[in-house]
Order: C-alpha cells, then structure tokens, then sequence
C-alpha cells in the first residue's frame, strides 16, 4: 500500500514529540497528515438531587453543598483542558505550517470509553496511524488509541519508540513470519515499504515443515510473493533455543541492522491491552526500531 493519508493521535499535554516524528514521516513520502489532539477528561458528573432538589437541613445540606462544590471543580477542570486543548492545537498548526505540509489538526475532548471510537472514526480514512513515544508511554490514551486504530479498523499502526530513527524508506526490515493471517496482513498492508527495501528478511524461529502451515519450506512461498512484487528477500529459519521468539527475533534485527520489523498483531477482542503491554514490553530492552503493525 501506498501511504497517502496518515492520522497521527497525541495528547494535549504530550508536546510536539509525536506530531514532529509523523510531520517528517509525511514530508518523506509525501503524504497527508491528519492531527488528532485528545484530552480524556476525568471527568465524573455528580447525581442530581432527588425529589424538588432542595436539601433537608441541616444533614443533606453538607452533603448537597459538597456536591455543588465538585461540580464547580469540575467545569473548571473542564474549561482549563479546553483551554489546553485548544493552545496545544494552535501550536500544532503553526509547526506544521512551517513545515509546508498539507495537514489538518482537529480535537477531541471525551470520556475514557468514547477514545477507541473517536480514533476509529479518523483511522478508517486513513491509510497509517503512526503512534509516537510520548503516546506509547501514557497508559490512559495509549491502549485505548491503539485498539481504536488497529483492531477496530483493520488499518496498519507504525509504532516508533524513544529513540528510533523512524522512515518509511527503511533500508533493511525484518518480516516476523509464522504463516498466520496477522502476518500476512501486515506483509501486505508493508508492500510498498518492503518493496523498495535493500534488503528484507522473512524471519520464522523454530519453524516446523507442515503442509497446512509453513509448507514443506517453511517461509518460501511468502518469499516468493515479496519477490513478484519486486522484493528482495532473504529467509531466515532461526532456533529459539529455549528463549523467547520475541527476544530471538530482536537480537536478529540488531545481527542485521534491520531499520524496521514488520509483524503481526495477536490477540482477541479480550486481549487488546494486553497486545498494548506486550508491545511496550518489547520495546524496553529492545532495539529502537519502528514497528510495523497490523490485523
């Protein structure tokens, strides 16, 4: 696929971090960037009063002033995220402006449940979400936006973390390969970033030779599908030797001075945050590389 349209979700208080990364990721490609600032509130309303709204005194009338008093906090809570929202939006614009891109930067301030939502809507016109570091580390925004981006969508994710020297021109990628439907999704939603590649390496660890899985070569008919599309490809059968595919796969991409890893994304509707912690888990100890995701 060629990436025309890109979302890039940060928050209000995350700084420009996120929106630089995917304002030059962008720029390279020559791509539209679409710019989702979300501000989810903590916000809890209280219960109205009951009967005609007026307190018995003098027990209910601590309790009904100490309500009012919450709610005051709140709207005023409300109308300084707003304000935020609003100077973290203006200064996106002026980034982006000066880096004559074409772009659109819209807001979001909604519940903790209506995140996943707001982002879908977006990423379903999108060809890529990039996640950037300061998204991957909040907790609060983070799962809900990749869930809404990835799972519900069936749309890639470029997740860069700290560090990483992200491009969508990589020179070098690994392709995490296990003949399952996630993986190859995300082999072609990557066509175009693999096909233009120096070098690409489809990666099996521990593969065995079944014919309704790997086939009697495990990794040679994904090969040979990259190759038609002007690929060029390398196979990799690699030993586990009791560690963790994750960590065998990590150290292969630094033996290779990989720019990039393509993989699946596992798990079920249940499991969802539980793919965003393991994505964080990978990236702490691992090489900063970008990647590749899809559904």
């Amino acid at each position: 696929m060629t990436f025309r349209s890109v979302l890039n979700v940060t928050g209000s208080d995350h700084g420009d971090q996120d929106v630089r990364i995917a304002a030059t990721l962008c720029a390279e490609v020559g791509a539209y960037l679409s710019v989702l600032v979300m501000s989810p509130p903590p916000l809890v309303m209280a219960s109205p009063l009951l009967g005609d709204g007026i307190p018995e005194w003098p027990r209910q009338s601590a309790v009904a002033i100490a309500r009012l008093e919450k709610r005051y906090r709140q709207i005023e809570r409300f109308s300084q995220d707003m304000a935020t929202l609003e100077k973290t939006a203006r200064e996106i614009q002026t980034l982006l402006r000066a880096m004559w891109l074409c772009y659109d930067v819209d807001t979001d301030y909604c519940d903790q449940a209506s995140v996943g939502d707001a982002v879908r809507q977006r990423a379903l016109c999108a060809d890529l979400t990039i996640v950037g570091p300061a998204l991957l580390n909040d907790d609060h925004l983070g799962p809900s936006v990749v869930n809404g981006s990835l799972f519900d969508t069936g749309k890639p994710v470029l997740v860069v973390p700290k560090g990483a020297e992200a491009t969508l021109s990589p020179r070098r990628v690994v392709v995490c390969w296990d003949s399952r439907v996630e993986a190859s999704r995300a082999v072609r939603e990557a066509l175009d970033i693999l096909s233009r590649a120096e070098e690409v390496r489809v990666t099996l660890v521990d593969p065995e030779p079944i014919c309704n899985a790997n086939g009697a070569e495990p990794g040679a008919d994904i090969a040979a599908y990259l190759t038609r599309h002007g690929a060029r490809v390398a196979v990799d059968r690699l030993p586990s030797a009791g560690k963790p595919a994750a960590t065998v796969l990590a150290q292969h991409a630094i033996d290779t001075s990989a720019d990039m890893i393509v993989m699946g994304a596992y798990g079920s509707r249940r499991l969802r945050e539980r793919l965003f912690g393991g994505v964080t888990r990978w990236i702490v100890g691992k090489p900063a590389l970008p990647l590749f995701l899809a559904r």
